[in-house]
């Protein structure tokens, strides 16, 4: 036998091996580390036990009651009422800002315009800047919006004029920061921090818009929120 007849022998018996045994290897692997399972983002907010049992593949878990949103009514800058959190199928993004505010207020528009962009074609992602100022109404509101006027699109709603008091839904609720300042009407102290919100209306994100990586890392957690909501509400096909 040849030198180079031999080599390719050796050759097709390490190939071989591979095929065989690799995959088996890191089957077996991933099964040994926990890979196997879906990433799953946080909840974010005190969490308690109900008391009842869930029977999950064969096995009893105790229900966790997670920290939940309620949905409220805005006006939109159309002059239409909005709710926000209205669609039980939908996830969402939103943020805290007010019109007279030209430095942070801005940047979390300019934040959410690229969101905005990469998620125009998802309905199922809906974005929401929420308005802190009494004063700030449709026409303070579609002036304040003209420089992302490319962006705006029919899942991004920029509103104002809530049904409850903002500053505590903010704090209480979505678990960021808001305040009057007091002695000046015209300012507010407003979380830096974009909010991802699922269809439980539960939150499993805050972004800190102060960290360059913090919008990319939203984009990719939207993505693993749309896996679960996915996964949790499959499509369902009729047969005929």
């Amino acid at each position: 036998m040849s030198k180079n007849t031999r080599s390719r022998n050796i050759s097709k018996l390490i190939i071989l091996a591979l095929v065989l045994f690799v995959p088996g290897f890191l089957y077996i692997m991933v099964n040994k580390m926990g890979s196997n399972e879906y990433v799953k983002l946080p909840v974010f907010g005190e969490k308690s036990l109900s008391g009842k049992m869930n029977r999950v593949m064969g096995r009893e878990i105790p229900d966790t009651v997670f920290h939940q949103l309620k949905p409220i009514e805005f006006q939109n800058y159309d002059g239409k009422p909005i709710t926000f959190l209205g669609n039980d199928t939908s996830i969402y993004v939103a943020h805290l800002f007010y019109t007279k505010d030209e430095g942070l207020s801005k940047q979390l528009m300019q934040d959410m315009s690229t969101i905005a962009n990469r998620f125009k074609a998802n309905p199922q992602v809906e974005l929401f800047s929420i308005s802190v100022d009494p004063h700030d109404g449709p026409k303070e509101l579609q002036e304040f919006i003209k420089p992302f006027a490319e962006s705006m699109n029919p899942h991004w709603d920029v509103v104002s004029k809530p049904s409850v008091d903002i500053f505590s839904y903010a704090r209480e609720s979505m678990l960021i920061e808001a305040m009057p300042v007091v002695g000046d009407s015209n300012k507010f102290v407003i979380s830096n921090q974009l909010v991802l919100i699922d269809s439980k209306k539960r939150i499993r994100g805050l972004y800190d818009i102060s960290l360059r990586t913090e919008v990319d890392r939203l984009e990719d957690e939207i993505k693993v929120q749309l896996v679960e909501e996915f996964r949790n509400k499959p499509i369902k096909v009729e047969r005929k």
